[in-house]
């Protein structure tokens, strides 16, 4: 039996169709709108698609967007001042600062300088712990772990109780994940296993899974026999692997691969995420509910 696609792509739309009915709502009834300010240092080609995608999703949503380009000699000192500035304008309600900056500039300083009640990303040590306390401490999950989550819950995966094991341990995704889904509370209440590159005997521990997240940034790491038939797979890998002619445009496009063997795990997962089209477009998806969350916040609403 081949597995149900869980297809980013699809939960994306409704979720955007969801925020904007909450956007057109709050304005009505208090006339305002969350305002989300997007800074990009230099001109980076891969910084400013992704940027450009984040500009064209919230102001298709009714958003407040404000873009504001720097050259990549801006100063640290001038970049904090910047950060600053946003940190005290109130119509403004998510900070997001587009990695990677230039060598000169120390990231985790500049990450840090953001309002931890504006910091819709999450990376704020502050927002890291809430996360960790879990509840209603939490107010910005990180926003590839929160799209996850949302994934597994509307395909209607069972989560309670389930054996959760969470290949790769970055503070983007790996550890993220983890905690959210061993948190007490809906699409949560999982017993989790995080595993890596040093683990011993990795296949035995993603055998077991009944939820199998992988994340860890190798093309085709979970093989077919490590899967347990029935279980739901969610691929976070994006993998460059070579390029092709696209038979729409005549250009070059690259050729992507998941960190799982998608066509043979689907013949063996009850669930699976393709890639392209799986967790990849649920990222900036769940930023826009952040930066919403963060005017709910502000208004009592949340």
């Amino acid at each position: 039996m081949t597995a149900k696609l869980i297809k980013g792509t699809e939960i994306r739309e409704q979720i955007l169709a969801e925020i904007k009915e909450e956007v057109e709502k709050i304005k009505a009834e208090h006339g305002v709108v969350p305002g989300l300010v997007t800074i990009l240092v230099g001109e980076n080609p891969a910084s400013v698609s992704y940027v450009t995608a984040k500009i064209k999703t919230a102001k298709s949503l009714g958003f407040k967007e404000v873009q504001d380009n720097q050259p990549d000699d801006i100063s640290e000192e001038a970049l904090l001042e910047l950060i600053d500035k946003y940190n005290n304008d109130d119509t403004i309600h998510g900070i997001l600062v587009q990695l990677p900056l230039p060598k000169h500039i120390d990231e985790k300083k500049v990450l840090n300088a953001i309002d931890p009640d504006k910091d819709v990303d999450g990376f704020h040590p502050v927002n890291v712990g809430r996360l960790m306390i879990g509840g209603k401490e939490v107010k910005f999950p990180p926003c590839t772990p929160a799209g996850i989550q949302e994934m597994i819950v509307r395909a209607g995966v069972e989560t309670e109780g389930a054996e959760v094991v969470v290949v790769g341990r970055s503070n983007i995704v790996g550890k993220p994940i983890a905690v959210m889904m061993m948190q007490k509370g809906p699409g949560a209440n999982a017993t989790v296993t995080v595993v890596h590159t040093r683990t011993k005997d990795l296949a035995s521990h993603c055998k077991r899974a009944d939820i199998l997240i992988v994340a860890a940034g190798v093309p085709g790491l979970v093989k077919p026999e490590w899967i347990k038939p029935g279980a739901c797979v969610i691929d976070v890998g994006v993998n460059r692997v070579g390029e092709k002619i696209s038979e729409k445009t005549g250009k070059k496009v690259a050729i992507l691969r998941g960190d799982v063997d998608f066509d043979a795990a689907k013949e063996i997962a009850g669930w699976i995420t393709p890639v392209p089209g799986g967790v990849g477009p649920m990222t900036i998806t769940m930023l826009m509910k952040n930066t919403l969350n963060s005017l709910k916040y502000k208004l009592g609403l949340a």
